[in-house]
């Protein structure tokens, strides 16, 4: 079992930064991958970014791109979402997820590819 634990949300103002951590134990040695989500108020939960554990390669979607950034702590065990130039519509709950093996029929933009979540932290972006 693993599990994630998210941190580092709250209230900002647009074009402030932020940066979330997603603290991880138990059973981290199978992580094969890493991600962030978010979830706005009645929409779907969406894909932010994500990292290959073992090349340390990271993918970002196109609404983040050049404006989020996902590095990680090995000592730690810990994830970091760092989030610059901040709008209202980053408003959402952030989650951070961990898969355990490549799935063949699933991108690791998709929710299918992780096996574990955590519990979500709050961004509030005000105009």
């Amino acid at each position: 079992q693993v599990q994630l634990v998210e941190s580092g949300g709250g209230v900002v103002q647009a074009g402030d930064s932020l940066r979330l951590s997603c603290a991880a134990s138990g059973r981290t040695a199978s992580t094969y991958n890493m991600a962030w989500f978010r979830q706005a108020p009645g929409k779907e939960r969406e894909f932010i970014g994500a990292m290959i554990w073992s090349s340390s390669n990271t993918y970002y979607a196109d609404s983040v791109k050049g404006r989020f950034t996902i590095s990680r702590d090995n000592a730690k065990n810990t994830l970091y979402l760092q989030m610059n130039s901040l709008k209202p519509e980053d408003t959402a709950i952030y989650y951070c997820a961990l898969g355990t093996r490549w799935r063949w029929s699933t991108t690791i933009m998709e929710k299918g590819a992780y096996d574990y979540w955590g519990q979500g932290t709050h961004v509030t972006v005000s105009s």
